[in-house]
C-alpha cells in the first residue's frame, strides 16, 4: 500500500522534516524547495499534507506563511508544538575561533542572534538549516559553519562544536501547522478546538475594535491576533486571528457573525484540535 505524502520545505534533516518524523512517522516525507511549493503540492494533490512552521516562541511568525494561507485553497487541520535546538556545525577538526561565517535560515539566525553577536562572525542567510549544513559540508571550508539540527549535522558529516545556540535556551518552540486540501472534522466535546481566520477590516471608524468586540461579549477566547501588510500596501492590512472554539458553537457563531459585519474578505483557514502543550 502506497504511503500518503506529507511535504515540507527544505531538505532532509531540516526541523520541518524532524517534525514530520515525530508526528507523522507513518507518512512519507517529501522535501520541496520552498513554502510555495509545499502549498502548491497540497493544493494540486501531489501531497496529502504539508508541514508548515507558523511561528516561533522567540522570533515570532515565519514570513510569507500568512500570505500563502490567504492565496491557496488549503485548510489547517492540525497544530504541533515542536522544541527546536540549534547547533553550530563545522568541518571536522575546526576550532570555534576559526569560524568566520555562519550560514542558516533567517529564522534560525534570528533565534540565535545574541549568541552570534558574541562570536563576531559574518551572518549569511540560507534557504534552510539543513541546506546550510549540506553547503558547508560540500565546501570543505573550515571558516564556515552552519546552524542546524543534530540530525542534519550527522547526515552531512559535520561536527557540532556548540550545542543549544538559541538565545532562549531550552524554551525555544516552533508551532507547526499541517495543511490539507480538505478540512478535517473535529469535535469540541472531545478536545479543545482552534478556529483560525484571516480578514480585512472595513474602512469605518473603530472597525477593528468593533469587529473583535463580539468575541468578548460572547465569551470567546482570542488566542492570537496579528496584523501583517502583504506587499507593503498599508491600505490592505490583513489580520490573522485564532480563537478557542468551533464555529458550530452558538457563542462562536455569534462572534463570527459580528466579525463578518464589521470586516471584509473573511477567510476560514481551518478548524483543528489544539496541541496539548497549548493549554
Amino acid at each position: 500500500m502506497t504511503k500518503k505524502i506529507i511535504a515540507f520545505q527544505g531538505t532532509f534533516g531540516a526541523n520541518s522534516n524532524l517534525a514530520c518524523q515525530k508526528f507523522y512517522s507513518d507518512l512519507e516525507a517529501k522535501a520541496l524547495p520552498s513554502f510555495y511549493d509545499v502549498f502548491a503540492a497540497v493544493e494540486n494533490g501531489e501531497a496529502e499534507f504539508g508541514m508548515i512552521p507558523l511561528e516561533n516562541s522567540y522570533a515570532g511568525r515565519v514570513s510569507e506563511i500568512h500570505d500563502l494561507l490567504k492565496k491557496h485553497q488549503v485548510s489547517i487541520v492540525a497544530e504541533h508544538f515542536f522544541p527546536i535546538s540549534h547547533n553550530l556545525a563545522v568541518i571536522h577538526g575546526t576550532r570555534l575561533e576559526e569560524v568566520r561565517e555562519v550560514l542558516s535560515h533567517p529564522q534560525a539566525l534570528l533565534q540565535c542572534q545574541n549568541n552570534l553577536r558574541e562570536l563576531a562572525v559574518k551572518i549569511t542567510e540560507f534557504s534552510n538549516t539543513a541546506e546550510a549544513a549540506k553547503f558547508v559540508a560540500g565546501s570543505g571550508d573550515k571558516t564556515k559553519a552552519a546552524i542546524c539540527s543534530k540530525v542534519a549535522a550527522d547526515l552531512y558529516g559535520l561536527q557540532i562544536i556548540k550545542e543549544n545556540l538559541q538565545d532562549s535556551g531550552g524554551d525555544n518552540v516552533t508551532v507547526f501547522v499541517v495543511i490539507s486540501k480538505e478540512a478535517k472534522e473535529v469535535d469540541s466535546k472531545i478536545a479543545p478546538v482552534i478556529t483560525a481566520l484571516l480578514f480585512t477590516i472595513r474602512n469605518i471608524p473603530g472597525a477593528l475594535y468593533k469587529s473583535l468586540g463580539g468575541f468578548a461579549t460572547n465569551g470567546v477566547s482570542l488566542l492570537k491576533l496579528e496584523s501583517y501588510i502583504p506587499g507593503g500596501l498599508s491600505k490592505e492590512a490583513q489580520f490573522f486571528i485564532s480563537i478557542e472554539g468551533h464555529p458550530n458553537q452558538k457563542n462562536v457563531a455569534l462572534a463570527l457573525e459580528e466579525l463578518g459585519f464589521f470586516s471584509q474578505n473573511v477567510k476560514l483557514l481551518g478548524v483543528y484540535y489544539a496541541d496539548k502543550a497549548r493549554f
